[in-house]
């Protein structure tokens, strides 16, 4: 019977050759078995750390041992034609180096999950950077696949890149624009995840969740989601919050529109009325006291009373609004300005402006702040003979209608 399979196998050469394939295909079919069910997973288990990516790429470089089986055995293949030998030999190489490089990729993003755990990887993320050498190894491992099916020199592929150098610009634009704007957005520690940033054009408002090579995600306060394509943050202006939240205080700037018509000077007794207030005690002695000695100095026997310094009620409105800030115990004025002044007038009257910061950053306590502070100084106009400004409105006109 031996005889017989021995006497047919030199007879018929195609039995020969697939035997020969079928023998081939075993050993590498049972060598990537070895490599990935066995030794891969015992080590994923010794080391206790379980990573997809990890685990992905030493899967993808453990597909290179049966195809580099493939391309070296193939031609040990008795009466394979030797042109379909080169073309399997070929291939496999292809493959290798595809394998390769997407363990190298696989790897990147391994580290970049890790570095991502670190407390310094708020600040200066990599992802953008693991981003641009992943396509670096992709680029080049595609190269060598196209030198390695044509059993061509890499070195000629190469040459010819300065010949197409400027499709590739055109190609890669986006990408390159992405690269130096993240390489600046990361030297000028321009923009972190978890920052708060608007940029009205790209309908942004919220906090960045992602940066990566082509686009910054931004998660809008509605819950949407904007993507910025990185290379509009350096060439278009943006606003950070930043600053607000490390400094730890959030700005109030809202003016109150004073209806020109009700400011007047105040009489001396007025004046003395409105010493109830006990956060203007001190203000209005130091002001009575500085004009007493003003128009003493000044004024001559006889001067009628207009030539006098004398207290107005809005400058005793903005005396109080600041006394009543410093006193506020939820305004920030130790390490931040405070400031009560008067715009230029127009015609919606004389707007005095509140320029102050809370000492909080939440919003939610924010407005509430905020609003507790322009409830009180527009309920404490009356006190001071003062009226806002208001457009009228159809009510007023019948009220002025019946009136008449």
């Amino acid at each position: 019977m031996n005889d017989m399979l021995a006497l047919l196998s030199e007879q018929v050469p195609w039995v020969q050759t697939l035997t020969g394939l079928a023998a081939l295909l075993a050993v590498a079919l049972l060598i990537n078995f070895i490599l990935k069910h066995v030794i891969i997973r015992a080590i994923t288990k010794a080391i206790r750390r379980k990573s997809v990516s990890l685990s992905s790429g030493a899967t993808c470089l453990a597909t290179a041992a049966p195809l580099m089986l493939v391309s070296q055995g193939i031609g040990l293949v008795p009466h394979l034609p030797e042109w379909i030998a080169d073309a399997v030999s070929h291939i496999a190489e292809a493959f290798i180096i595809l394998s390769v490089a997407m363990a190298i990729v696989k790897v990147l993003t391994y580290l970049n999950n890790v570095y991502e755990r670190r407390p310094e990887a708020q600040n200066r993320p990599i992802k953008s950077f693991v981003q641009v050498v992943k396509i670096v190894v992709l680029s080049i491992a595609a190269i060598l696949m196209i030198a390695a099916l044509i059993d061509q020199s890499p070195l000629l592929l190469f040459s010819g890149l300065g010949a197409i150098t400027a499709v590739l610009l055109l190609v890669f634009k986006d990408t390159i624009l992405s690269l130096v704007a993240t390489i600046q957005l990361a030297t000028g520690d321009m923009l972190r995840v978890g920052d708060w940033i608007e940029m009205p054009d790209m309908g942004a408002d919220g906090d960045v969740i992602d940066i990566s090579l082509h686009t910054v995600k931004v998660q809008n306060f509605d819950q949407t989601i904007t993507t910025i394509p990185t290379h509009r943050l350096v060439s278009q202006s943006f606003r950070n919050w930043r600053g607000m939240v490390d400094g730890g205080g959030r700005r109030i700037k809202r003016p109150l529109t004073i209806d020109q018509n009700s400011i007047r000077f105040l009489s001396d007794k007025e004046v003395v009325a409105l010493k109830k207030f006990r956060i203007l005690k001190d203000f209005l002695a130091a002001q009575r006291e500085e004009m007493a000695d003003w128009n003493k100095r000044e004024l001559s026997e006889g001067d009628e009373p207009v030539n006098a310094r004398r207290f107005t009620n809005t400058g005793v409105l903005r005396a109080y609004i600041y006394a009543y800030l410093r006193w506020h115990p939820q305004l920030a004025t130790e390490n931040f300005m405070l400031l009560v002044r008067q715009l230029q007038p127009g015609a919606q009257g004389l707007p005095i402006e509140i320029y102050c910061f809370a000492d909080t950053i939440d919003w939610l306590e924010f407005e509430a702040i905020q609003a507790d502070i322009f409830d009180h100084l527009i309920a404490i106009l009356p006190e001071f003979d003062l009226r806002l400004f208001q457009e009228p409105s159809g009510s007023d006109f019948g009220a002025v209608f019946q009136t008449g």
